[in-house]
């Protein structure tokens, strides 16, 4: 399996740099057998059916792009830089990994200065980024960096557009409550409470899990044969209630459905190899493409994805490589808009 066998050609004007408002107005591409439908997201309550389960990914995105300045005492005086810092996920040792621009104008003990009342020493310099051991922690550090930070937009839209205030409403979910993630879990972005009560009242229902998206989803594949590519590590959990939840569909004969890649990747990794959920807390690295057997999803809720992507080999395990390509043909000349803040589809096997 190659790299090129998941290019597609999409014309730069199908890239979101704003979601649709409301939130279920943005459009929907059902997928299911050899039909296709193009539908809106509130009207799931005319696809999904009472008893479905949903899996909602409870992450919630912190305001981890932040500006600072570096000062340096010189022959010539005092000299100042500024850096833009983006940080990916804490360590072990309660410090910061993270990335900087220009990383060449630091060095190990010096201090970045990003407002009164944050700062962070850089501990280690390395070819992939830095380490930081920040001056606050706790709520402190929290509330500090909500107050400073940006929400980090996917590169394909900060190329498009810098951040600003309406990112911090619209690059979260309605349900966000574990903080620790640097990208959204964008097919969840399309729930609002209006939708969230009518699939509860026909008797839809959730259960959620936590996966802190990692900066590494947006990392390109840089390997011809896709096989041998390595996915970057991402935390999550699956609680005994989620766990029960998920367990209790199947026996049922309910269908699972992920609410987005990160949901589905999370509880892929925490079911047994006869499909049984187990409680999961540590870190996945799993690694979904065509030939992989799904030992708990039955359909997903997702966005468009990027060509040559993780996500894209996902979806293709899903559906079929040649199925879609028909469903990405569609949305292309149809004219969804396509990654985070695009539509969606519910891509059912």
């Amino acid at each position: 399996m190659k790299l090129d066998d998941f290019d597609f050609d999409l014309p730069e004007g199908l890239i979101a740099t704003r979601p649709a408002q409301p939130r279920s107005a943005a459009r929907l591409l059902v997928a299911e057998g050899p039909d296709l439908r193009d539908l809106q997201v509130h009207d799931l309550t005319r696809v999904l059916q009472p008893g479905d389960l949903l899996v909602l990914n409870d992450t919630k995105v912190i305001p981890a792009r932040l500006t600072g300045k570096r000062d340096r005492m010189t022959a010539q005086g005092l000299v100042s830089a500024k850096i833009e810092v983006t940080l990916l996920e804490p360590d072990a040792a309660g410090n910061w990994r993270a990335l900087a621009k220009p990383l060449r104008k630091l060095q190990p003990g010096e201090r970045i200065i990003f407002s009164d009342q944050l700062s962070a020493e850089v501990v280690e310099i390395a070819d992939a980024g830095l380490s930081l051991r920040f001056d606050a922690e706790g709520s402190a550090f929290e509330e500090e960096l909500a107050r400073v930070g940006a929400m980090p937009l996917p590169p394909y839209i900060a190329a498009l557009r810098a951040p600003d205030e309406q990112d911090r409403t619209d690059y979260q979910t309605v349900w966000a409550k574990n903080s620790g993630a640097v990208a959204a879990p964008t097919a969840s972005l399309h729930f609002d409470a209006p939708l969230l009560d009518a699939l509860r009242e026909m008797g839809v229902r959730f259960t959620y899990v936590t996966l802190h998206v990692g900066a590494g989803t947006f990392l390109p594949v840089k390997v011809d044969d896709v096989a041998t590519h390595k996915m970057h590590a991402e935390w999550g959990e699956v609680s005994e209630a989620a766990a029960q939840a998920i367990n209790a569909a199947k026996a049922e004969g309910a269908r699972v459905i992920p609410v987005g890649t990160t949901a589905l990747r999370l509880i892929e990794s925490a079911a047994s190899e006869d499909g049984r959920m187990q409680p999961f807390q540590g870190t996945t690295e799993i690694f979904i493409y065509p030939g992989y057997r799904f030992r708990v999803t039955d359909a997903l809720m997702t966005n468009f994805h990027l060509p040559k992507s993780t996500l894209l080999m996902l979806v293709s395990a899903l559906m079929g490589q040649e199925r879609i390509r028909e469903i990405y043909g569609h949305a292309v000349s149809s004219g969804y808009r396509f990654f985070s803040y695009g539509d969606a589809s519910l891509l059912i096997p």
